[in-house]
C-alpha cells in the first residue's frame, strides 16, 4: 500500500458503493421504487407479480458498482491491487462517461422522450466518471 491517498479514486469509490446501497434499497423499496428510480413499468409490474428477475437484475448491478467501489479503493491506494487494476479503472471510468453522455441521444433514438430520470441519472454517471477520471489520472504511472 503506498503512503498517499488518491482522494478523487477514494470518492469515486464511495459514489459507487452508495449507488449499489440504492439499488439494494429500491430492492427492498419494491413497485414504487422501481417506478420511482426508472426501472421502468414492466420492472415495476414484474416486482409487484413478485417474479425473481427485478431483483436478480438489481442484485447484479448492486454486485457489479460494488465490485466497482473496491477498484476505486484500490486504484486510490486505500486497500491492496486487484487484478487488472489499471484495465479495469479505464474500463469502470468509461462505462460511467459514456453512460453519462450517450444514454440521452440513446432514449430519443429508440423514440422514447428525455425525462427527469434520463437527465438526472446521466449527469449523475457523468460526474462519477469525471471523479475518476481524475483520480485515474493522477495515479497513471503508479498503477
Amino acid at each position: 500500500m503506498q503512503s498517499t491517498v488518491n482522494i478523487p479514486l477514494t470518492v469515486g469509490a464511495l459514489l459507487s458503493a452508495v449507488a449499489a446501497l440504492l439499488h439494494l434499497g429500491i430492492i427492498a423499496g419494491g413497485p414504487a421504487w422501481y417506478r420511482f428510480f426508472g426501472a421502468g413499468e414492466r420492472f415495476a409490474r414484474a416486482a409487484a407479480e413478485g417474479r425473481w428477475y427485478p431483483t436478480v437484475v438489481t442484485l447484479g448491478i448492486a454486485a457489479v458498482l460494488f465490485t466497482w467501489s473496491a477498484y476505486a479503493l484500490a486504484g486510490a491506494g486505500v486497500i491492496g491491487t486487484l487484478p487488472s487494476l489499471k484495465a479495469a479503472l479505464v474500463a469502470i471510468t468509461g462505462v460511467y462517461l459514456v453512460r453519462g453522455v450517450a444514454f440521452a441521444p440513446l432514449v430519443l433514438a429508440k423514440g422514447g422522450t428525455i425525462t427527469p430520470f434520463v437527465v438526472w441519472s446521466s449527469l449523475i454517471c457523468f460526474g462519477y466518471g469525471v471523479v475518476h477520471l481524475v483520480g485515474l489520472v493522477q495515479r497513471w504511472t503508479a498503477l
